[in-house]
């Protein structure tokens, strides 16, 4: 078994020791340097070719993305960890786009770092060894281009830096310090549950159980219990106690997923728990508390759900603090290559396959492509042509012929009738779009109008003036005034 090198850069010798013995312990051989200058000087040594680069962003002598251009320049194809006491967005964001496979904020779990690293190497394929040392500038200038080895990530779980999953990023990274509710929504597929577990990663709580409630595949007879617990002989199969996801989760995230799917009675019963954070087991007597944190997600709109009765008003407005709408992946379309580079490299390796890359033509098909089922039927499409095919690169030929089919326009640009009932099937109305990105930028804001507004380059009063059209057209608060007010 080959023993896999790790190159660790960071300026404080005690933490990295603490990550080196925590890496070695793991398995990787490890070298440590606390300086850019020592790093360079490393791998310009013959016989050294680091298989994982693990950079911190503050240096004494350089900063860490000016390193990461540098050997971006230089062919560097390594997976690269950036690691920084200092994290923002915004540095996670340039990192990402200068090559680094992930992007650790400290303090983190000691085990994250191993963790990275196994997924990092895992991403990269069999051949991860970059042996610039051995390379003169002249043959790094003549080198033809290449793909990197690394998939181009994003943040937090997710793959991609485009514009719309950067406000995402933005209120993650707000939202993970607080312990407000969450209430995520967007269509299936669209990665609400990495949302919350980013979320949870990013808050206080990261040390503490994540718990996920699916409350549409539990029947509502069962979801009680589930949810709270039981004692024994509180029904005919409760033969013990049990424990349930609110105990499970104390002083952590309980994420509820499809909130919407909730019978109205367990509604009611969920409501008065988060009145308190107490709570009773089914067929119980003592009433008990957790401290837990509500993260929901629903693919339906939950104004129309209100309206349905499908969803209690009041309890809404209770979970409906922080806002988070998951844009569809064909409004993200920047991010699909990067996606489709990255379940292909991974299910190439479960796989055994050899595909490293898809032809022009077929990232064509992808980029173009409606994707009315999101990343979700992305990741299934390309796990069903890894199995199926097999080669270097993925032709366009590989690919299904509904996809190739779902891309045709013609030289005018129009799209065929089947394609135009498609889209108009997955496509959210203009108002429910545009109130989204209102209300996530006034969370984002802390109920800052006008640095929301300076935020989205419009004037405070479209704000105030869209408002107002919303009150007079959506459902009321308890108490008076509409949800786009409760910030």
């Amino acid at each position: 078994m080959i023993t896999r090198r790790i190159l660790l850069v960071d300026d404080t010798k005690s933490l990295a020791e603490m990550y080196a013995l925590s890496l070695t312990q793991a398995g990787y051989q490890v070298t440590t340097v606390h300086s850019g200058a020592a790093l360079f000087q490393t791998l310009d040594t013959d016989a050294f070719a680091p298989d994982v680069l693990v950079l911190d962003v503050k240096l004494p002598d350089m900063d860490g993305l000016e390193i990461l251009s540098r050997l971006k320049d230089l062919g560097f194809d390594a997976p690269v960890i950036v690691i920084t006491g200092h994290g923002s967005i915004h540095t996670a964001v340039e990192a990402m786009r200068l090559g680094a496979s992930d992007f650790l904020v400290k303090p983190f779990p000691i085990e994250a770092l191993g963790d990275s690293a196994n997924r990092a190497l895992q991403n990269a394929g069999l051949s991860t060894k970059a042996d610039i040392g051995a390379q003169s500038p002249t043959d790094i200038e003549n080198a033809s281009p290449r793909k990197p080895a690394v998939q181009r990530a994003g943040f937090g779980g997710f793959i991609g830096i485009s514009p719309p999953m950067q406000i995402v990023y933005d209120i993650i990274e707000n939202a993970a310090k607080s312990s407000a509710t969450v209430f995520i929504t967007g269509e299936s597929g669209t990665g609400k549950e990495i949302c919350a577990e980013a979320i949870h990663r990013y808050s206080k709580r990261a040390k503490e159980p994540f718990i996920a409630i699916n409350c549409a595949a539990i029947p509502r007879e069962l979801l009680e219990s589930e949810l709270f617990g039981h004692v024994k002989g509180a029904f005919t199969s409760a033969m013990n106690d049990r424990d349930g996801a609110v105990t499970l989760a104390d002083g952590g995230t309980l994420f509820l997923d499809e909130i919407a799917e909730m019978a109205p009675d367990m509604q009611t019963k969920l409501l008065r728990f988060l009145q308190n954070l107490t709570y009773r087991k089914v067929g119980g007597n003592k009433t008990e508390k957790a401290n837990v944190r509500i993260i929901c997600a629903t693919n339906k709109d939950p104004l129309e759900e209100i309206r349905r009765g499908h969803l209690r008003q009041d309890l809404y407005y209770r979970l409906h603090v922080v806002p988070i709408q998951m844009p569809p992946l064909r409004q993200r379309r920047g991010d699909i290559i990067d996606l489709a580079d990255y379940f292909l490299r991974l299910y190439a390796r479960e796989e055994n396959k050899s595909f490293r890359s898809f032809s022009p033509e077929a990232e064509a098909v992808l980029a173009g492509a409606l994707w009315p089922g999101n990343v979700r039927r992305l990741q299934n499409i390309v796990r069903g042509m890894v199995v199926l095919h097999d080669g270097q690169v993925v032709t366009s030929a590989m690919l299904p012929p509904s996809l190739r089919e779902e891309t045709y326009r013609t030289p005018q640009g129009h799209q065929s009738q089947t394609i135009q009932n498609d889209y108009s099937n997955t496509v959210s109305p203009l108002w429910q779009i545009e109130r989204d990105a209102i209300e996530s930028a006034i969370a984002l804001c802390e109920g800052n109008i006008p640095k929301a507004a300076a935020m989205l380059e419009i004037s405070p009063s479209t704000i105030y003036r869209k408002k107002m059209i919303w009150d007079k057209h959506l459902p009321s608060a308890p108490g008076g005034g509409t949800g786009a007010q409760l910030f």
